[in-house]
């Protein structure tokens, strides 16, 4: 199709949800609407052929299936990689044309992310080598991340200070409750903070290259699935084909503290992916925190009791995360975006509207104990469970001999 022809359907064309996309904005929405779809029935048959071929050599060759499970991850990271830069190449076009938030806010968080993907891998490789190495490259890496943190803290700062921010957004200043924004923030990440510590007592502190490893695998595949969308939200969220599961596998496999530090590089990704940020606080409620709480979805990966309900131990622990990443959202939507909402009583439509969450969750929870069905796959996870640190004690002394 020409140029011309191109831009003489965009006055009336409009895809199934209504969406009009006016040139030369069509380019942009056009593609990334439709490669999502293309990305999810590619996603689909890519998960369908994988788990064909592992049936297939689990039972004729049963011998090889180690060496199929490396390929087939490797296969899925190099899609999941696929997606993430095609799609986030369309949406830092899309958001240059429209002149949101760009390059103020934007170009400090490609970096900060750019720092955090580059530093987890450094800090890998740095493992590989001496303690004094390791030590070396750690210490860079998380000194790069805080300098492209304060950058990017900077620039917000000067973004929000300038009075663009809620205008951008088409909310007013003055409908912004400050007071509580920072109240409610402070609360959750001091609930996340507790549960964490109370869940993760025992757990090793240190990241070692496995835990560096999977981190950066199941950060990766989560923001690659979080792409695919079977339903957007209009002015923000959206329901996925489980892209929460990595995460949450990951806090089961880690433990809790580890899986909120993942949650939350994934919830800064997710600014950078799809940003509404019109206040600090709103953009920690529905961005790091929100996310970070997903990190405690392994709290009850080590529960005794529910040992031989391992279905159940994930269960339990993806409701309360959704739980609290739930009343992140409904927070922000009360105290920050309440002039879109629609009904007299703004909490009923912040929790009407942020409900999208338990539907994200339940396809989440059904992807998940099926996976969790699997014996091998549990006996795999539970490999890298925390084990408390048993303090060392003395040898009993030798009898003496007769």
């Amino acid at each position: 199709m020409s140029l011309s022809l191109l831009s003489a359907y965009t006055d009336y064309w409009k895809d199934e949800a209504g969406k009009h996309y006016d040139y030369p904005d069509i380019w942009t929405s056009f593609a990334k609407d439709s490669l999502s779809w293309v990305f999810l029935w590619c996603a689909l048959a890519l998960v369908a052929v994988l788990l064909a071929v592992g049936l297939f050599v689990r039972f004729k060759r049963a011998d090889k299936l180690s060496s199929y499970v490396k390929t087939a991850v490797t296969i899925t990271v190099g899609f999941a990689g696929s997606v993430i830069v095609t799609m986030l190449a369309l949406e830092f076009l899309d958001m240059q044309e429209s002149g949101a938030i760009f390059p103020i806010v934007l170009v400090p968080a490609i970096v900060l992310a750019v720092s955090i993907v580059l530093g987890i891998a450094a800090m890998y490789v740095g493992t590989l080598f001496s303690q004094k190495t390791k030590k070396i490259t750690a210490i860079v890496s998380v000194s790069c991340i805080c300098a492209a943190v304060v950058a990017m803290l900077v620039c917000l700062i000067i973004y929000f200070t300038s009075g663009d921010a809620a205008s951008n957004n088409g909310v007013s200043d003055e409908s912004v409750n400050n007071l509580a924004l920072y109240l409610t923030t402070a609360g959750l990440i001091a609930a996340i903070a507790l549960a964490a510590f109370f869940f993760g007592k025992g757990e090793k502190k240190d990241f070692d290259s496995k835990s560096i490893s999977y981190a950066a695998v199941c950060i990766a595949m989560s923001f690659a699935l979080s792409y695919l969308r079977l339903w957007e939200m209009p002015q923000g969220g959206s329901i996925t084909p489980a892209s929460l599961l990595p995460l949450m596998v990951y806090s089961y496999m880690f433990g809790v503290r580890k899986g909120v530090f993942a949650g939350l590089i994934y919830g800064i990704l997710q600014a950078v992916q799809d940003p509404w940020i019109i206040h600090p606080a709103q953009f920690l409620l529905d961005y790091p925190v929100a996310f970070a709480a997903i990190g405690l979805s392994g709290m009850f990966a080590r529960m005794k009791k529910l040992e031989r309900l391992p279905q159940v131990q994930f269960a339990l622990g993806a409701v309360v995360a959704s739980v609290l990443r739930f009343a992140a959202h409904v927070f922000s939507g009360v105290f920050a975006f309440s002039e879109y909402a629609t009904l007299d009583n703004v909490w009923a439509y912040s929790s009407l509207y942020n409900s999208f969450v338990f539907v994200d969750i339940a396809i989440v929870i059904v992807v998940g104990v099926l996976v969790f069905s699997s014996p091998s796959i549990v006996k795999q996870a539970r490999r890298f469970h925390p084990k408390t640190e048993k303090p060392a004690t003395e040898p009993e002394p030798a009898e003496p001999a007769e």
